[in-house]
């Protein structure tokens, strides 16, 4: 009689209705989500839920600026990311324009050097102070209005109970309802490719390996998309990326990857890493002909540019993707790409990329958050939005050089995002500027100087 002493009616109610809950939870999951990611189908409630959002956002935005007028505040203004272009002018002419203000003489009757030319390089020092081309792409891209996101606006204050009301009732949605939503789907998408992935290795090479690798990677990455509430629109979708070509994009964040491959294959070029990415990597290459290296492999670039070369000389291979900026950079602009992808004469399939920052900031800031804490802050977001573009391939020109073609892709894809072509390395985000640029300054400065001797004493 002892154990039926302590028998508790509420604990037996309260268990059967934690498992109803659970059992009405993954019923959900696999009828509206994880069945139509297998088939590749949607049923439109994430564009619908967009078109909610944007409407929420629009009374909000309408709200604020009615009650800032109200109140007699100051609207929080954010700057431009946007570069202002001015006529381009070469050193000489602008030194020369200095020279002739300051002493009405012109270039070619000045001596080989004058104190007014300190002016223009002072200058120069406070325009990159002042509009920094290449700092603040390393920084999240700012808003013209709040989403309702207290990251994205640091300076809000109460203007009205209404817009509080639905600021609470945001975070509760989003931490109580999507963000669990969001974990078990990601958890749920990563264990189905790692366990699938292994199983499929066992099989030997061959067309039925092939075709059911490519299916398990779409499945696994269509429900990591919607781990994210991904809405993601593809343009131009005859360009897609075939087989023994490079697909290269602009670099925002590691969902890139994600979002290009729920989208179609691709082999993964990366380096080798530990812990649950290691597992990760090893299960997709049993499945399918990624291209890790080791660390010790990475610096060696004759080394990887004969591995990229005979994967993509195999036309059954899937086409590799590479981020030739080699970090992520705001969503803003597009930086200088690394040439080695451009080396090897394979076709180029580009593909630009564009995330919308209404409803969630897609870039990594990896020097302010580790991978856990962004992939927290993108699951806690509304939603990532963002369109994709199929360029047509692209091949080097005859007299073209690596560095040439590599600027002329970057170029195609700035153009066609609607990004900034930049031409500075994405490598500044961690290291100094090389002693070259400067050089490059000094060597102008001198030549322009040697020059106007030269046609003196010639005269």
């Amino acid at each position: 009689m002892g154990p039926f002493l302590d028998f508790n009616p509420f604990d037996n109610l309260l268990c059967i209705l934690l498992g109803i809950s659970f059992t009405v939870w993954f019923t959900l999951l696999l009828v509206f989500i994880i069945v139509p990611a297998i088939f590749g189908v949607s049923f439109g409630i994430r564009r619908l839920y967009m078109k909610t959002l944007l409407k929420i956002f629009e009374w909000a935005t309408h709200r604020i600026e009615r009650g800032a007028k109200d109140n007699n505040h100051l609207l929080y203004k954010p700057y431009s990311n946007a570069i202002i272009a001015k006529e381009p002018t070469s050193l000489e002419e602008e030194i020369n324009e200095i020279r002739r203000r300051g002493s009405n003489r012109d270039l070619d009757s000045a001596s080989e050097f004058e104190m007014s030319d300190i002016f223009y390089f002072c200058r120069r020092g406070v325009e990159s102070i002042m509009d920094d081309e290449v700092t603040k792409r390393f920084s999240a891209e700012e808003l013209e209005s709040w989403n309702l996101l207290t990251r994205s606006n640091y300076n809000f204050q109460h203007i009205s109970l209404r817009l509080t009301v639905l600021w609470g009732l945001g975070v509760v949605i989003r931490y109580g309802f999507l963000l669990p939503l969001r974990v078990t789907l990601a958890f749920t998408g990563v264990g189905l490719l790692v366990v699938l992935t292994s199983i499929i290795g066992f099989l030997p090479n061959g067309r039925m390996k092939n075709f059911l690798s490519e299916q398990v990677h779409l499945m696994c990455y269509r429900i990591c998309v919607r781990a994210l509430t991904a809405i993601i629109t593809y343009h131009d979708s005859e360009n897609k990326p075939k087989n023994g070509g490079i697909c290269v994009a602009n670099h925002t964040s590691p969902i890139d990857v994600i979002i290009l491959a729920s989208d179609g294959c691709y082999a993964m070029v990366g380096q080798i890493h530990g812990g649950l990415m290691g597992v990760i990597q090893k299960s997709m290459v049993k499945a399918c002909p990624h291209i890790w290296f080791e660390r010790s492999e990475v610096k060696d670039r004759h080394l990887v540019a004969k591995r990229l070369s005979d994967h993509v000389e195999d036309t059954t291979k899937l086409p590799i993707l590479i981020f030739p900026e080699g970090t992520c950079i705001n969503n803003t602009s597009v930086m200088m790409f690394k040439k080695g992808s451009f080396e090897i004469g394979s076709t180029v399939y580009p593909v630009a990329i564009k995330y919308d920052p209404r409803f969630g900031d897609a870039f990594w800031n990896s020097s302010q958050f580790g991978m856990v804490n962004y992939l927290l802050r993108m699951m806690s977001s509304w939603a990532i939005v963002c369109s994709v573009w199929y360029l047509p391939p692209m091949t080097r020109e005859e007299g073209e050089d690596a560095v040439q073609f590599a600027s002329r892709v970057k170029a195609a894809i700035a153009r066609q995002g609607g990004l900034v072509d930049l031409l500075w390395d994405g490598g500044l985000k961690r290291g100094k500027v090389k002693d070259t640029f400067k050089e490059e300054q000094q060597k102008l400065y001198s030549k322009m100087l040697v020059g106007t001797q030269e046609d003196r004493s010639r005269s």
